[in-house]
């Protein structure tokens, strides 16, 4: 399982030029989730403002004109906290990353570019005593082939799905694995992107594996949690099935988790995918979803998570009840309201659920029952 160290941190986030609700992904998922160890976020055409002010939460962690502007925060982390086309860093941020190592600042990175590898940054951290966090990097270990170790899992899995990419899959999973941390209900978080590995401290980033071996990746880091004794196994949404450019992850992602459950999550005012094909209804959704996996075991979407951009409270729960009229589903912005109906949602399902029970060997797609 890859593990990454979650210790206190007073991290400064770059997120030049994209700081914003829809724009920076994993620096907000560090400003809602670990918001005390965020000391300053690093964005020049917004210099001046305030976390609360450009997202609605965060409070006021300050926005500033430059890393320098930053180092009077005490920052010990840099955290790239955006990710641009094609997940490589940019020449242009390459000042960013030796200015933190030079200042002993270690560096955390959701970017496919392994900064670790470079040999600059390598010899900078080296010399300066400090470390590089590769959030993309796959551990050998992890390029496996799915062996089908759900037919043997006591375990239940839960999994979150999305009308689109980047739509909040994560943010609500995260809210209803807190509702069931909170009831006392044992249970995990495995993250599967970098965002929810940094904020957990545990997955494996499945858009940074090769296609084979998506599903197996997903697999272990389940199979992991299951030994350590966890009851409900939360494993974080990425892309969709409906969008041609991260279908596959999807697929992969499905196939590897083989859900008990599943959270549908959906943005009111998100009308068409990053292609132009308009986002597709609901319940046409939710049927493909759980055929997919039917055709292995029984599954069932049990809510739908809202992210409510662009909507007041009030609007948020208006359109929730109207969805809610159409497909029958408990629905909520869990973000804004917390997750407790989908929680009740979901422990009422699982619970007339059993199991699977399979009690014939394992076998690899080899045909070769597995060491």
């Amino acid at each position: 399982m890859t593990n990454h160290q979650t210790t206190t941190r007073r991290m400064v986030i770059l997120a030049e030029s994209r700081f914003g609700p829809l724009s920076s992904k994993t620096a907000n998922g560090a400003i809602a989730y670990m918001a005390d160890q965020v000391v300053a976020i690093i964005d020049s055409t917004k210099e001046g403002t305030t976390a609360q002010e450009i997202l609605g939460y965060g409070g006021g962690i300050p926005v500033v004109r430059s890393l320098e502007a930053g180092l009077v925060f005490k920052p010990d982390t840099l955290l790239i906290g955006i990710a641009p086309a094609g997940g490589r860093l940019p020449r242009s941020w390459r000042p960013y990353v030796t200015t933190a190592l030079s200042h002993g600042l270690h560096v955390m990175s959701g970017l496919h570019t392994i900064l670790g590898d470079d040999p600059e940054f390598a010899d900078l951290a080296a010399r300066n005593r400090c470390s590089i966090v590769d959030l993309r990097k796959v551990p050998e270990s992890s390029k496996i082939v799915a062996r089908g170790t759900w037919r043997q899992r006591k375990a239940r899995a839960v999994l979150t799905i999305g009308t689109d990419c980047k739509i909040g899959k994560m943010t609500a999973l995260l809210e209803v694995y807190r509702e069931f941390q909170r009831r006392g209900l044992n249970s995990d978080f495995v993250g599967t992107g970098q965002t929810g590995i940094m904020i957990c401290g545990k997955g494996v980033s499945v858009d940074a594996v090769i296609g084979d071996y998506i599903a197996g990746s997903v697999e272990k880091e389940i199979d992991a949690s299951a030994a350590e004794g966890h009851d409900v196994i939360f494993v974080e949404g990425q892309g969709a099935l409906t969008h041609q450019g991260y279908s596959s992850v999807t697929l992969g992602l499905m196939h590897g988790t083989m859900p008990d459950a599943m959270i549908l999550v959906h943005q009111p005012t998100r009308k068409a995918d990053d292609y132009g094909f308009e986002l597709p209804e609901l319940n046409r959704l939710i049927r493909l979803h759980e055929e997919i996996i039917g055709f292995f075991r029984p599954t069932k979407v049990v809510g739908i998570g809202l992210n409510s951009v662009g909507l007041t409270d009030a609007e948020s729960v208006s359109e929730a009840r109207r969805i809610e009229d159409v497909t029958g589903l408990p629905t909520v912005d869990a973000f804004r309201f917390g997750g407790a109906r989908l929680a009740d949602a979901l422990v009422e399902y699982l619970a007339t659920v059993p199991p699977p029970r399979f009690t014939g060997p394992l076998k690899s797609p080899s045909g070769m029952a597995p060491e």
